[in-house]
């Protein structure tokens, strides 16, 4: 059984995330998590916030929280009474990130699905502050959905890398079985000056050629060393209907991300981003 967190600020970004992820797991028998974390909303107004009042506030946010995912809990079953499809919900007075960390743990979530921005939905921002955040601290996939994205069938997946590290089979058997309800083609992308790879990224491609067998893959290599305008343009010029990138020291993805400046950021992502995850907690 799948098993998916979504996590919610009830904006129309976290409720379309939340409808693709229906969507694309419409196959599967799935139990989803629908939660919110309100420790923020708590302390929003600290300044007119006094020890007499807090627990006031608390109770009164909590109460919105839990009234608030029982309405999104009501819209999830009339978009999809899917029998496969087992709906949850998470109300929490805790950090996002905290509460996102405790659920994948205890319930071996397999997939975060969220918005690429929330609710303050800055649009200079590839992402925002809390999907990146979840990114790069949580160890867990997480699949990015762009605001106003209309659900297509994943039919063309670009997977850029650079085949520097071993890939977790976990994480590829869920690209895996992403892809092939959909007979989805995968374009794994390797960008380089290099004219060739070494023995390491050979060792690390034949275990994508091996675990990933039910899917049509090909490999591709493109000279350059502009990564960013590399797999925009291959977006573009190729259809593509989902990006999936690795988190891990040395990878593509922290290099875009993690070492650039967001507002910076010329990868203006307007399809589905799979996040998944190669790195240690001792390593973030």
């Amino acid at each position: 059984m799948r098993k998916i967190l979504i996590p919610t600020d009830f904006s129309e970004n976290a409720m379309n995330a939340l409808r693709y992820g229906i969507d694309l797991f419409k196959y599967e028998i799935s139990e989803f998590y629908f939660m919110h974390a309100y420790q923020d909303e708590i302390y929003a107004d600290e300044a007119s916030l006094t020890r007499e009042t807090l627990d006031k506030a608390k109770d009164e946010v909590g109460k919105k929280s839990n009234e608030q995912l029982q309405a999104v809990l009501k819209k999830a079953n009339e978009y999809s009474p899917n029998p496969r499809h087992t709906y949850k919900v998470v109300s929490s007075n805790s950090l996002l990130l905290d509460e996102v960390d405790r659920i994948v743990d205890e319930e071996n979530i397999d997939i975060i699905v969220m918005g690429t921005r929330g609710k303050t939905n800055d649009k200079n921002l590839t992402f925002g502050s809390h999907t990146l955040q979840i990114i790069k601290y949580v160890q867990c996939p997480v699949l990015a959905i762009p605001e106003g994205y209309k659900y297509t069938q994943p039919k063309h997946i670009l997977f850029p890398t650079n085949y520097l590290i071993p890939y977790k089979r976990r994480e590829l058997k869920l690209l895996c079985e992403i892809a092939a309800p959909y007979r989805a083609v995968i374009d794994m992308l390797y960008i380089s000056k290099a004219k060739k790879i070494s023995m390491r990224q050979e060792d690390n491609q034949n275990f994508i050629k091996e675990t990933l067998c039910k899917s049509v893959i090909n490999f591709k290599v493109i000279n350059s060393k502009d990564i960013v305008n590399t797999i925009y343009k291959y977006i573009k010029d190729h259809n593509i209907d989902m990006l999936v990138m690795v988190n891990t020291r040395h990878s593509f993805l922290e290099n875009i991300i993690f070492k650039s400046s967001i507002d910076k950021l010329t990868l203006n992502l307007d399809i589905p981003f799979l996040a998944l995850q190669n790195m240690r907690r001792d390593e973030l």
